[in-house]
């Protein structure tokens, strides 16, 4: 699994004063809209994927595609409306983005008995656990995001430490999303890291595997 937003080697000011002042008029409101309806599909999608594996043990390879895009698709937008990279979000569930990595491989075949604990109990032990954890995390995260519009602002420079927190959380919430959507039959850790043992800073800035 890899998820990751590049960490770039400057950031634009113009472009972080029209995001603050008006990232919610032309970024969020047409992508959010298209989203909405994406998501409905997601939540169908989800059913008959639910009903695939445990019948087959399989995971339909257009709907496990669907998914996984709308996961990239999600991560662009955000990424931008959090500042954590510049240029505007491409439309379309296959559209490419030099600066942003999901990758997931799926399975050739799932477990169907954690398939059905997930759809009956996914939320005491997957949703419960983790959010208590990540509700302390995405109060820093309000901190950091502000402190790091800041240093953009006057230094053109995001702060690499608090890139990577930022994207750390997304990249747990993915984890869950993943996990909850039948996606992967791992676990989500309760961490915000990835595997770095291949990780070149120099090149790839945040692009982790996880």
């Amino acid at each position: 699994m890899k998820f990751g937003v590049r960490h770039q080697e400057s950031y634009s000011r113009g472009e972080l004063i029209l995001r603050t002042l008006f990232g919610g008029l032309y970024i969020a409101l047409p992508h959010v809209l298209a989203l909405m309806f994406l998501m409905i599909g997601s939540m169908f999608i989800n059913i008959i994927a639910f009903w695939s594996i445990l019948i087959t043990g399989k995971f339909p390879e257009g709907m496990f595609n669907y998914q996984l895009n709308l996961q990239r698709w999600s991560l662009r937008v955000n990424a931008r409306l959090m500042n954590l990279s510049d240029g505007y979000p491409a439309f379309g569930l296959s559209s490419q983005d030099p600066n942003i990595i999901i990758e997931l491989e799926r399975q050739e075949k799932y477990n169907r008995l954690s398939v059905l604990a997930r759809a009956i109990f996914g939320l005491f032990y997957v949703y419960l656990p983790h959010f208590i954890c990540l509700y302390f995390l995405f109060i820093g995260f309000a901190f950091v995001r502000i402190i790091a519009f800041f240093a953009v602002l006057f230094t053109g420079k995001f702060p690499a430490g608090m890139h990577s927190y930022m994207v750390g959380l997304f990249r747990w919430i993915f984890r869950i999303n993943a996990y909850m959507s039948y996606l992967t039959d791992k676990y989500p850790p309760f961490s915000m890291k990835g595997d770095e043992a291949d990780f070149d800073q120099k090149e790839s800035s945040d692009l982790l595997d996880s």
